[in-house]
């Protein structure tokens, strides 16, 4: 195997693998988005964010691998997802997983825009494609009603261009420190002002609650360290479209925890979003 097919089916592990991990955390804090405020959740998702993945950074490296080259960014990058985040959740306490997931699904199409505009990346007809295929998939398998337009949406919207963001800052800073500390650095920004804002509205959790706030936390930590490794395989319009295979695992939580039972069109949507990224890992030559 050629180097670039490696780097490409490592890339496309690596990101299968970091979508099915964060739907679980958004399962959790939906759950318990009816019992404490959305403020509460998202400190709970970045404070066990940072209990997880700090110490084992702390161990693997000397303090000097946390003097990175782009800390301002660095930085931002964390603003970026806690905006994302505080917005996302925020949604999910009106809309069905399913549909807050499908407007967040946006964010590839984005993502792809703005890695041709400012990361200056080439994106090929072939990821056009891609990305178109994997939108249509999420429609099929959500169906989202618009008729019904609910203002929650765009608190959705709103989370999937902060998520953008985020996702272009990651890939900018990708091979300039290791993918550890850049996990440890994307919670220090939410953690810092949460913890400030948190106590004012805060209602304190069950034993079995405080778990599943660890919970939000740990699916966190755990994928987005897979993504972070992911850009360093492959660019951020590759990435993109491996996206839409968190649907797969969002239709599972949604069946066992919401009730919601997938239908024709449902598993019609999931074979196009798993054709679609069987493509993405075959080189432009077998293609």
């Amino acid at each position: 195997m050629t180097p670039l097919r490696r780097n490409s089916w490592s890339a496309a592990l690596l990101a299968l693998c970091a979508m099915q991990m964060l739907p679980l955390g958004d399962g959790i804090a939906k759950h318990l988005s009816a019992g404490y405020p959305v403020l509460q959740l998202v400190w709970a998702r970045f404070f066990f964010h940072f209990v997880f993945s700090a110490p084992p950074a702390l161990v693997r490296f000397s303090p000097a691998a946390f003097r990175v080259p782009h800390p301002v960014v660095q930085l931002r990058r964390g603003a970026f997802l806690a905006a994302a985040t505080l917005m996302f959740f925020s949604s999910l306490r009106h809309l069905p997983l399913a549909d807050a997931i499908a407007l967040l699904f946006t964010s590839p199409i984005l993502l792809v825009l703005l890695s041709r505009l400012t990361l200056g990346e080439r994106v090929g007809g072939g990821r056009w494609l891609a990305v178109t295929v994997g939108f249509v998939a999420v429609l099929l398998i959500v169906r989202p009603g618009f008729a019904s337009f609910h203002w929650s949406s765009l608190l959705a919207l709103g989370a999937a261009f902060a998520f953008t963001l985020y996702l272009r800052e990651t890939r900018r800073l990708s091979g300039t420190a290791p993918p550890l500390v850049t996990l440890v650095y994307q919670s220090l920004v939410p953690v810092a002002v949460l913890s400030l804002l948190a106590p004012l509205v805060w209602v304190w959790p069950s034993p079995g609650d405080w778990l599943l706030m660890a919970g939000i936390g740990a699916a966190a930590a755990g994928g987005h360290f897979l993504l972070i490794k992911s850009f360093e395989y492959a660019d951020a319009s590759f990435i993109a479209p491996f996206s839409y295979t968190e649907i797969i695992m969002a239709t599972a939580i949604g069946y066992l925890l919401f009730g919601d039972l997938p239908d024709l069109w449902t598993w019609t949507g999931i074979a196009l979003i798993v054709a679609t990224a069987v493509y993405l890992t075959l080189p432009a030559r077998r293609r």
